[in-house]
């Protein structure tokens, strides 16, 4: 029977289907394109001011800059125009409009939380603590996305989270994004293109390379392809597809954190980001990274990825190299163990695998830690975030899958020297949906991507049955003595 102290925080955040940004909405069959362009400009000055007006009265309050993101989604068509063709500013942001849609990033789901401390810690009363949230909202066509919001744990342990901003801004695509050659070339070598071809694109590039540097070299290469083989055509385009898949985002510091907004942009997420599990990483050199593990999902296969920020406004959007990286649920340690990265892993989709890397972008070797023993878990055993630094050992929050395809929250302790040594393990649910929790898009499931210990508090945000997130706070020393008990 569970003895522990749950304490459930009065927090429910739903989704809110007002929360929308403005994404391109272009056919693609050109035609189509071409014939609604026409009818655009079949209007009259007259016609045209009107219905302009008519959705700048619709639209404009909805969002910060609606005229900027009408005229990106009219330069997206505007070769389909003829270059005689003079068009005024506002007849342009009309045909803007045709190719725009609305989307409500949280209107299906906001869930799958973790929590990091935040990186500004200025004028937190002592004891206090403020962080940031991440969640998966989830819209139409069940796209998800990365979310944020912040908060407060006051010295009561007591949470309070920030008002949350009506509007949301994506960020802006760094046009020419930097790269690191040696895990560029890790990765390409792994998907089988250790070639004459990749050679002699990498060759002149240096440690770290711009996009433009890397366009440039492939452009190089290609016009002295003799002869140019289907091989070496699938080379330069596998390469292009790398860079499209490592970018980097920028956000405005004049933006709310619940402002910004994670979309998908490359094609291997085109159906998702999934279940970010965040984690502040201390270096040896005592600096700090926030990174996060997350599913990228384009309708087909998954591929875990991984985000890299130092303040939230400016990221790092990288492939993971190594045989280890596969399935769901990787969870990186907040430190180095004995000098080297460790990571958490679900190799099998059933049991919970650790491994250790001298590289954080580079995964081998996983070993097996722990798979299912209770009935509660007895389907599979999977973690709910990153490992959790305490005296007695690392505390790693678990989720099991049981009975009628319930998901419960479950703990393990890890040894503090050696993590591939299990000492210590709940025997019951931490946390079972119930009342409530057991209603939404997945019933009877509660879920969390990542906790944080505040004083003897561990801060637990979970997802309740793939709908709405809450916060529960655990007290440590009971956690850990039903953990280790006979």
């Amino acid at each position: 029977m569970n003895s522990i102290t749950i304490r459930r925080h009065k927090i429910m955040l739903q989704p809110d289907s007002s929360r929308v940004i403005i994404r391109p909405f272009i056919q693609s069959d050109p035609t189509k394109v071409e014939a609604i362009i026409q009818r655009a400009l079949a209007l009259d000055e007259e016609e045209m001011a009107r219905e302009l007006k008519s959705i700048c009265y619709d639209f404009d309050t909805r969002h910060y800059d609606i005229e900027a993101l009408l005229m990106e989604h009219y330069r997206k068509v505007a070769r389909r125009i003829s270059s005689t063709t003079l068009l005024s500013h506002d007849r342009e942001l009309l045909i803007g409009a045709l190719f725009s849609c609305e989307y409500s990033l949280e209107s299906a789901a906001l869930f799958n939380p973790s929590i990091v401390p935040h990186p500004d810690q200025s004028d937190v009363p002592a004891g206090g603590l403020r962080f940031i949230m991440s969640l998966r909202a989830t819209g139409e066509g069940h796209i998800s996305s990365i979310e944020f919001r912040s908060g407060m744990i006051d010295p009561d342990g007591s949470v309070t989270l920030d008002p949350v901003s009506r509007y949301v801004t994506m960020p802006q695509l760094v046009i020419n994004p930097s790269y690191r050659k040696k895990s560029f070339i890790l990765k390409f070598r792994e998907m089988g293109f250790d070639n004459p071809v990749a050679d002699a694109v990498m060759g002149p590039l240096g440690k770290e390379f711009t996009r433009s540097a890397l366009n440039d070299s492939v452009a190089a290469v290609h016009q002295d392809l003799h002869p140019e083989t289907h091989e070496h055509l699938r080379t330069l385009e596998c390469i292009q597809w790398l860079a499209d898949s490592n970018y980097e985002l920028s956000f405005s510091s004049k933006l709310n954190i619940s402002e910004r907004i994670i979309f998908p942009v490359s094609s291997n997420e085109s159906n998702g980001i999934e279940d970010a599990r965040f984690v502040r990483l201390t270096e040896d050199d005592g600096s700090v990274l926030y990174c996060a593990t997350y599913t990228a999902y384009n309708g087909k296969a998954i591929l875990p990825q991984f985000i890299e920020t130092r303040d939230f406004l400016h990221f790092r959007i990288l492939t993971l190299n190594g045989t280890a990286v596969q399935n769901k649920g990787m969870a990186l340690f907040p430190r180095t163990v004995n000098g080297r990265y460790a990571m958490l892993s679900r190799q099998d989709d059933e049991n919970l695998f650790i491994m250790f890397s001298d590289n954080l972008h580079y995964w081998n070797d996983p070993q097996w830690l722990l798979g299912p023993a209770e009935v509660w878990e007895s389907v599979k055993l999977g973690n709910c975030g990153s490992p959790i630094e305490t005296p007695a050992g690392w505390l790693v929050i678990t989720h099991g899958v049981g009975p009628m395809r319930k998901y419960c929250i479950g703990a393990v302790l890890l040894d503090l020297e050696d993590p591939s040594k299990v000492i210590g393990r709940l025997k019951y649910p931490l946390i079972s949906p119930e009342g409530v929790e057991r209603e939404g898009y997945v019933p009877n499931v509660v879920y969390s991507c990542g906790a944080l210990l505040h004083g003897h508090e561990v801060i637990l945000p979970y997802a309740m049955s793939d709908k709405f997130t809450t916060i529960a706070g655990v007290d440590l020393e009971e956690l850990l003595a039903a953990m280790t008990e006979a």
